[in-house]
């Protein structure tokens, strides 16, 4: 039988359909995973039959001067992560963007890989000069689209995206990237067309989980807060387990759900995450200094966040606020993770720390304001954070 784009997605479908049930176990569902997607980067790039799962990619291709097996499932991981990753984490710098791709994968997923900045540069102007004899390869633009928005070229991501929908357009997955890119072009804001085309894709597939994390975000900052419970929860219900969108969600909720006036949602006893568990945490109190206080409106987001002190930047745990909470007393741990493979548990020492962002967006902008410690060690308590810095 002859393997196609079409028959490896349908795989990666019932790998996904599996683990969610708890019939394939995670370790098993990653390696699977991994090796489908890397058929299917190999199939738009060289346009013909690959290996089945478990098998390498020939030694022969990267002399053909194609990317090597390796290379592809890097680019894979990278751009899928982008369109995984959500509207929260837009805007990075390209090096930054290829340090964070390693942490998830389209559905959410933690992913083994890495790439970096310069071998996706070099992957996606291949990507671009095979596309020139391949102009109907809609996986090809779909991918070089999303390629484009980890480099941070989002015009040139936007045209391909605009090009792979003339392709396909009903592909939810496609139009909801194709929103998030568009809202990233226009300051990190979904309103009007990228929120005409997430809306779009629900129709398509109301199940869509980046399209429903969009919707809720949407909702949420036009303060319908009890419209963006409804939304996130419905994302929480259907997510497989350790979903980024689900993660990112979390605490979200609950403050979706105060603003909104509704009460807590009942958690069931046996519910604790294993996660919170494990005891690992950082507490304190963040303030805002009295020189930056009328630099801040009261509705402005707050984001109180641990990090690695060396590696990636992307939060261990995060907490959202706003300005008229301060001061603010945290206790950060497991449960409020990113992604199950970056846990505050995994860190002995952290760095911590608090930014007063004025677009909401979850990565620093000039004009925010933020203040941070030095580097302590996980399981620190009373921590005195003071926001007390512009960002230039």
């Amino acid at each position: 039988m002859k393997i196609t784009i079409d028959s490896l997605k349908q795989k990666l479908a019932q790998l996904t359909q599996l683990n969610a049930s708890g019939i394939l176990p995670d370790a098993k569902f990653q390696e699977d995973k991994v090796a489908l997607e890397r058929q299917i980067l190999d199939l738009v790039m060289a346009g013909a039959p690959v290996p089945a799962v478990g098998k390498t990619v020939a030694p022969s291709a990267a002399a053909s001067g194609k990317p090597t097996g390796l290379m592809l499932a890097g680019l894979t991981v990278a751009i899928i992560a982008v369109a995984g990753a959500g509207y929260l984490w837009k805007g990075m710098p390209a090096q930054e963007q290829a340090e964070q791709s390693q942490t998830a994968s389209a559905d959410g997923q933690p992913a083994p890989h890495s790439t970096t900045s310069e071998q996706i540069v070099a992957m996606t102007e291949k990507l671009a000069e095979r596309l020139k004899q391949k102009p109907d390869d809609v996986e090809g633009w779909s991918m070089l689209a999303r390629s484009y928005s980890v480099l941070g070229r989002h015009a040139d991501a936007l045209k391909a995206y605009e090009k792979a929908l003339s392709l396909r357009k009903d592909d939810a997955t496609l139009i909801v990237d194709y929103a998030d890119s568009l809202a990233v072009n226009n300051n990190s804001n979904l309103e009007g067309e990228p929120m005409k085309l997430v809306e779009r894709a629900l129709k398509i597939d109301p199940k869509n989980l980046k399209a429903l994390y969009l919707a809720g975000t949407y909702a949420f900052n036009k303060k319908d807060y009890a419209d963006a419970v409804k939304i996130w929860e419905k994302l929480t219900q259907i997510a497989p387990p350790g979903n980024v969108f689900s993660k990112q969600v979390e605490s979200a909720i609950d403050e979706a759900r105060s603003l909104a006036g509704l009460p807590p949602a009942a958690k069931p006893l046996d519910a604790a995450p294993a996660a919170a568990a494990s005891g690992a945490s950082v507490s304190g109190t963040v303030t805002l200094s009295a020189a930056l206080a009328k630099q801040a409106q009261p509705e402005d987001t707050v984001f109180v966040f641990a990090r690695a002190v060396e590696g990636s930047r992307m939060p261990l745990a995060i907490l959202r606020k706003q300005v008229k909470d301060l001061p603010i007393s945290f206790n950060l741990n497991d449960s409020m993770a990113m992604s199950p493979a970056t846990a505050l548990s995994s860190q002995s020492n952290v760095i911590v720390g608090a930014r007063v962002s004025k677009s909401g967006n979850a990565m620093p902008q000039p004009g925010d304001l933020s203040g941070q410690s030095a580097a302590v060690s996980v399981g620190s308590t009373d921590l005195k954070i003071e926001i007390k810095d512009s960002v230039k």
